[in-house]
């Protein structure tokens, strides 16, 4: 079965539009950063998509995309367990994960 570059399109659109949705409506830290894991990870398979299908006879270029998803990966990986030691600083002192409840550390 052989894929064009608009099916990858609308998959990682997708991905980039429920991450946005579950960002933009969970109250729950922990959902917030499931939703920006999948924003990364729509936005890793755009990288890999425009490189598979753009240049595919260079293969320089065909890496390329490859490259910037692992850099994505890594990068996801080091913000979840900042942001997850983080919540657990703020639970042990609040006892809630509620994000709402989290501006009150601003005065």
């Amino acid at each position: 079965m052989s894929y064009s570059l608009p099916s990858f399109l609308i998959v990682s659109s997708l991905l980039f539009c429920l991450g946005m949705f579950t960002v933009l409506t969970r109250r729950n830290a922990i959902g917030v950063l499931m939703g920006i894991e999948l924003i990364l990870n729509g936005a890793g398979l755009n990288f890999v998509a425009f490189s598979r299908f753009l240049e595919p006879t260079q293969t320089a270029n065909l890496l390329s995309g490859q490259v910037f998803t692992l850099f994505i990966i890594a990068i996801a990986a080091a913000e979840v367990a900042v942001a997850l030691a983080i919540v657990l600083v703020l639970y042990s002192q609040m006892k809630t994960i509620d994000v709402e409840d989290f501006k009150d550390l601003r005065g």
